[in-house]
């Protein structure tokens, strides 16, 4: 059995090794991202492992299928990405890891939010030009705002019990309702509900058609003044320009960001001094604030490792039995 990984950063190819001397299994680490113009590299392999945020074209299932390779096997959670009409047509099996550590995520997305209620932006611009004054910079406090989750899968209610550490009010909102969550009585039955009780909206939901743009100017028109956005989850959840106009207006009193809608290309690349050719983000990276982190919530060592050997699973178990724990389904 042979494995080709794509995509494989240095901080990953430790644990890369790891599996592959514990499994006794070759796994060829390919640094570029998975492409048509570089998948001539799977040919005598048995499957593939990449991660990327840009699409994966048809072409490389294509290859894929005419090499003998039925086994994809994504080192992340989304597969929006993925053509899945494809994959079905050439009969290519898909894994994800949806776990690969809910805690970190979970964990940047509150230690936003406090830097941004305690204005610690505001503050560290004052204090670099030499004015160390308090006023007009009052702080808020998480114990005394409701905190409304919307997404209670994993990494929403890992999010959920660091909130409740805080003594924060909590509401949430899922289609699909966990037994726990519903006993503590804490679900609402729309999301409207939960705007209008929420001082801080936290997002944990995948992206999905039925969900592009969830937080639009309707959303925002029907949240309570001065409430709190945060986004780990995907970009496309939140219309940017709305997202803007709710700052504005003061409707949104800050943001926290891990997610841009057209991050690729922005995150995870070293511009040194190029402007970024993108007004919107320029916008809403230059404000005190809006807080915005590089699509980097998931990086820890925990969940690297974890990206990396789950995913290698995952593969292994579809070349010798044609299915995974953390098999897609592509219906």
């Amino acid at each position: 059995m042979k494995i080709i990984a794509y995509g494989i950063r240095d901080d990953e190819l430790p644990y890369l090794k790891e599996w592959e001397e514990k499994n006794k299994i070759e796994v060829k680490a390919v640094q570029d991202l998975l492409t048509t113009d570089n998948i001539d590299l799977a040919k005598g392999f048995d499957g593939v492992v990449a991660y990327q945020q840009k699409p994966y074209s048809d072409g490389i299932f294509e290859k894929m299928n005419e090499y003998g390779i039925h086994a994809f096997s994504l080192r992340n959670v989304g597969v929006d990405n993925v053509p899945f009409e494809t994959l079905r047509k050439f009969n290519i099996n898909l894994s994800n890891v949806p776990a690969y550590s809910p805690s970190a995520i979970a964990e940047l997305s509150v230690t936003q939010l406090m830097a941004l209620l305690r204005r610690i932006p505001e503050f560290e611009s004052k204090m670099k030009s030499g004015d160390f004054r308090w006023a007009p910079d009052i702080a808020l406090e998480l114990n005394q705002m409701t905190v409304g989750v919307i997404g209670t899968g994993r990494i929403g209610r890992a999010a959920m019990s660091i909130f409740k550490g805080f003594g924060a009010k909590l509401v949430c909102y899922d289609v699909f309702r966990n037994p726990e969550i519903e006993k503590e009585g804490f679900y609402v039955d729309t999301l409207e509900e939960l705007y209008k009780q929420a001082d801080v909206i936290t997002l944990h939901v995948p992206a999905l058609k039925d969900n592009y743009h969830m937080l639009n100017d309707e959303a925002f028109s029907q949240m309570k003044g001065g409430v709190f956005i945060l986004n780990y989850s995907r970009g496309t959840l939140i219309d940017s320009e709305s997202l803007i106009k709710a700052l504005d207006s003061g409707k949104v009193a800050g943001a926290g960001l891990d997610t841009y809608e057209n991050e690729v290309g922005i995150f995870d690349v070293d511009h040194g001094s190029q402007a970024i050719d993108d007004p919107i983000f320029n916008n809403l990276y230059n404000r005190e604030n809006v807080m915005i982190t590089p699509h980097s919530a998931f990086y820890t060592k925990t969940a690297v490792k974890n990206m990396v050997q789950i995913a290698l699973d995952n593969n292994k178990s579809f070349i010798e039995k044609g299915t995974a724990e953390n098999l897609v389904s592509l219906d």
